[in-house]
């Protein structure tokens, strides 16, 4: 058989950088270090860069909070100093080189910059600009498209739209549309836009 070659923290860093998240980023790379260069040698390396992992984890899920930025940045700051190889000194200082990005406050606020952390976003069609071709529709695997297509001697077709709790976000639609009618939006404005909408309808019930 021939032989598998260990991965080195550089090669790591590589892949891990084709990631545009930062948080996602960190989580690849932190996996890719436990299950090849680490060596499980010193406490703060071994103990540490799971523990990150978990409130990574806790992060791109949405369910992060400033503890556990916190405690990846005070996780790092020790690796950093008493890691005892090159190898956990590198990863700490990955992880502290992400952090400054200023994305993992961003998910923490419910947002990720870069729209690659599926819980923070939501696709929607744009009716003003769909032409009611129904690709996207056909492509949808999880029927989470619904919509008539339209046809040339009919008229009062239901518009195409996106069922959210169905939609998996694989963005098979958004390959598929010819007139670019699906859009990426972070979850969190729809959730302020409806309950502004809400104030709105209660200020005026009171009048």
């Amino acid at each position: 058989m021939p032989e598998v070659k260990e991965k080195k923290t550089a090669d790591i860093k590589k892949e891990a950088d084709e990631i545009k998240c930062p948080v996602k980023r960190a989580l690849y790379y932190i996996d890719e270090f436990l299950v090849g260069p680490m060596c499980g040698k010193c406490f703060p390396c071994e103990m540490g860069t799971y523990e990150a992992a978990v409130r990574l984890r806790n992060i791109i899920s949405g369910m992060g909070d400033k503890a556990d930025l916190a405690a990846i940045k005070k996780i790092a700051d020790e690796m950093l100093l008493t890691s005892r190889c090159k190898r956990g000194k590198d990863t700490a200082q990955f992880i502290l080189e992400w952090m400054a990005t200023g994305a993992y406050t961003a998910h923490i606020g419910g947002k990720c910059p870069e729209r690659e952390c599926k819980v923070f976003v939501e696709y929607r069609i744009i009716p003003e600009k769909c032409t009611m071709c129904g690709l996207c529709k056909e492509a949808c695997k999880y029927n989470a498209i619904v919509g008539e297509k339209a046809v040339p001697y009919l008229s009062g077709f239901l518009p195409f739209e996106i069922r959210q709790k169905r939609c998996h976000k694989s963005g098979e639609c958004i390959k598929v549309c010819p007139v670019d009618a699906i859009e990426i939006v972070d979850a969190i404005e729809i959730v302020d836009a409806i309950e502004i909408i809400d104030i709105e309808a209660r200020e005026e019930a009171k009048v």
